[in-house]
């Protein structure tokens, strides 16, 4: 059996979508049967990647925490800190922030860029849901730990970090008593620039990864931070939206070629990741990676739509 620490790990990163998913379904009580089959049919194919996983954990040995653990949890806590700070105090805004993190931290400190990269999903929250550096400091704290605990867990899916970082600052709202900001809904005539945007940012952080040699946080950060600064210009009724679409975006571009084999998978993945952006618009409001989560969804969603026709075949063979 796989030992507790894996075991924490793998229920924080079905939990944190799920509650996503149940939160977007909950603020939208209008939705329609169509609308409704986005979150309840990522969450479907997404279990089998869950199932796939869990039968993988359990033929690997349990470990516990070491000493180079604590080196993690320190960089998704400061990264978390100082990205809130940039975003808040520095008033560049979440969008701007976590990719400057991001790109830094690339690029200066590869040995804990995962880590810090993490880290800056938490600082994106909004001072409406933490307006404290300590509540910020206490969901880094959790999300380090949470990182830390799935090393081995969901490997190689875009937005796992996202993900971390919505457990951690999901555990600090519930310790603090706390409440997220004001959603709001998304027009559904926005979709169809919402997709698009979603597919080619997707695509374009795989280039940059595959054909420009840069490590997926650096692809990512300069996906998320290019178009923080062109959307806005270009399309200042929209370009906020855009700009946080192409960042969630960029996150399903971080997939390893084991999990999205081909630019196809990781563009319907993109697809996917737009549709799920619309319908969790106004859930869980202002809490950091909640962008990192919706890709983690879809690229579960993804991955186990393609493992489904091999998993139904062994069922029946």
């Amino acid at each position: 059996m796989y030992g507790p620490v894996r075991l924490v790990g793998y229920v924080a990163l079905l939990v944190t979508p799920a509650t996503l998913l149940l939160g977007a379904v909950r603020a939208r009580p209008d939705l329609s049967i169509g609308v409704l089959s986005v979150p309840f049919g990522v969450a479907l194919t997404g279990t089998v990647v869950a199932e796939t996983e869990r039968q993988r954990l359990l033929r690997i040995d349990a470990i516990g925490l070491d000493r180079t653990d604590a080196v993690d949890v320190l960089a998704v806590a400061t990264a978390a800190v100082g990205t809130y700070w940039l975003s808040v105090h520095a008033e560049l805004g979440p969008i701007l922030a976590a990719p400057l993190v991001g790109l830094a931290v690339g690029l200066g400190l590869p040995q804990v860029d995962g880590a810090a990269y993490c880290g800056s999903f938490v600082g994106m929250v909004s001072p409406a849901v933490l307006p404290s550096i300590e509540g910020v400091a206490i969901a880094g704290m959790v999300s380090g730990l949470a990182f830390v605990a799935t090393a081995d867990v969901f490997g190689g899916f875009g937005g796992k970090y996202g993900t971390l970082a919505l457990f951690g600052c999901l555990t600090s709202v519930a310790l603090l008593g706390v409440d997220y900001a004001a959603g709001s809904a998304l027009a559904w005539a926005l979709v169809p620039a919402i997709i698009i945007v979603a597919v080619v940012a997707a695509v374009a952080t795989v280039v940059l990864r595959t054909h420009a040699g840069a490590s997926s946080v650096v692809a990512s950060a300069a996906v998320g931070l290019a178009a923080g600064l062109a959307f806005p210009i270009a399309l200042p009724a929209l370009g906020a939206t855009l700009a946080a679409v192409a960042f969630c975006a960029s996150f399903v571009g971080m997939s390893s070629a084991d999990r999205l084999e081909t630019l196809g998978q990781v563009a319907g993945a993109g697809l996917v990741c737009g549709l799920v952006y619309v319908v969790v618009a106004p859930a869980l409001a202002g809490a950091g990676g909640k962008l990192g989560t919706t890709a983690f969804i879809s690229c579960l969603a993804v991955a186990g739509g393609l493992e489904l026709p091999t998993l139904v075949r062994s069922r029946v063979g």
